[in-house]
């Protein structure tokens, strides 16, 4: 019998649901990643991110929205210990990425008022927490949907514009790299509060309706002058520690729930023929597939090859329920980061980002060549 069937009670029905909602680098206490500068490996003059808390470095800091971490302990293993609205203790894999091109140490959030010239001359996240490819995910939320955040991106250009020149601006978006980040929420929203078998049609229904929207996403990218693309999978979002919270029982082993994660992995198998046709199909735009699944998947089921003591709940408070509001200031988290898998219950440490940082350094490496 599951932690819901057995126990439901309106209030935890509803917390529940709110931290399923809200998801879905120094690392840990033994990596200086605060300290790694740029390295100028490559002629990328700015990086641009889209997406959801995967890659949003504050933007919901700007918006009404509960889907909000800038406060702490978010950020604990920032230099200054600075909450700044990134959903984890430390850096974001595109803040990795961003220092190994050459262009930041930190993607700043493009709604930040404060942004200074050089932020947005070399690459701004328009990335909240909360969104997903279906638009009403977002809308439920309160957060930024996806066509919004294009819209941002041609508010951008237009600013660019206005500082650099046309000619100018052109150059930077056509040799610029943009990562999009999006769809667990998606998926969470959708099925893990339902626990009934899905219909296999219906599934394949509503990821089909996803990945049409990320194809017109696409396009409309290319559409702007955006020549370098990667776009990242899906985790196994059954691993996540508020989903096997909702459905293991309280008398086994947390494991991970592999009914919502094959619905991630049919997804990325999707994605991945989509992104190879678009390829094909155009030869103006380098468009690569990033796999998060199976590397986030091998760090919860091998743990001691990459360090790690506990997998199956997060750092912040109790970690099986806590995110977001409810991992706060009043709550304790655990000593040493870098042996958890999970800062929050939806969220991944700094640890566990530049792990999968390391797995798409290759993807990384392929788009900065083409």
């Amino acid at each position: 019998m599951s932690l819901c069937k057995q126990y439901y009670c309106p209030i935890l029905s509803f917390l529940l649901c709110f931290l399923i909602l809200a998801s879905a680098l120094k690392v840990g206490n033994g990596h200086n990643l605060e300290k790694q500068k740029p390295t100028n490996k490559s002629s990328i003059t700015a990086v641009y991110i889209f997406g959801d808390s995967t890659v949003d470095p504050g933007n919901n800091n700007y918006i009404k929205t509960i889907f909000r971490s800038n406060f702490p302990p978010y950020g604990v293993d920032l230099p200054e210990e600075a909450p700044t609205g990134r959903f984890t203790n430390g850096r974001l894999p595109t803040d990795l990425i961003a220092s190994y091109v050459g262009i930041k140490s930190l993607i700043p959030a493009y709604l930040d008022p404060n942004l200074s010239l050089k932020d947005l001359i070399t690459g701004v996240s328009f990335a909240s927490a909360g969104t997903g490819y279906d638009p009403l995910t977002a809308e439920r939320n309160k957060v930024i949907d996806m066509a919004t955040q294009l819209q941002y991106f041609d508010e951008y250009k237009k600013k660019l514009q206005r500082m650099v020149g046309k000619k100018r601006m052109e150059y930077i978006i056509e040799n610029s790299a943009v990562v999009i980040s999006c769809g667990t929420n998606d998926i969470v929203y959708t099925y893990v509060p339902n626990y009934l078998p899905q219909q296999p049609d219906k599934v394949a229904a509503y990821l089909h309706f996803m990945l049409d929207q990320n194809h017109g996403f696409l396009q409309a990218l290319i559409d702007r002058g955006v020549r370098k693309i990667g776009v990242v999978g899906l985790p196994p979002v059954g691993c996540l520690p508020v989903v096997m919270t909702l459905h293991n029982s309280l008398y086994q082993p947390r494991s991970c729930i592999e009914s919502f994660s094959s619905i991630a992995k049919d997804f990325n198998q999707m994605l991945k023929r989509q992104l190879t046709t678009m390829q094909a199909s155009q030869q103006i735009a380098t468009i690569a597939y990033g796999d998060i699944f199976e590397p986030l998947q091998d760090q919860f089921y091998n743990p001691n090859k990459y360090g790690f003591e506990v997998v199956d709940k997060g750092c912040c408070g109790t970690g099986l329920i806590e995110g977001s509001l409810t991992c706060n200031s009043l709550l304790p988290i655990c000593e040493d980061r870098s042996k958890y898998l999970f800062w929050d219950a939806i969220h991944p440490t700094e640890r566990s980002y530049y792990l999968l940082f390391e797995a798409l350094r290759p993807v990384v490496d392929f788009i900065l060549s083409n």
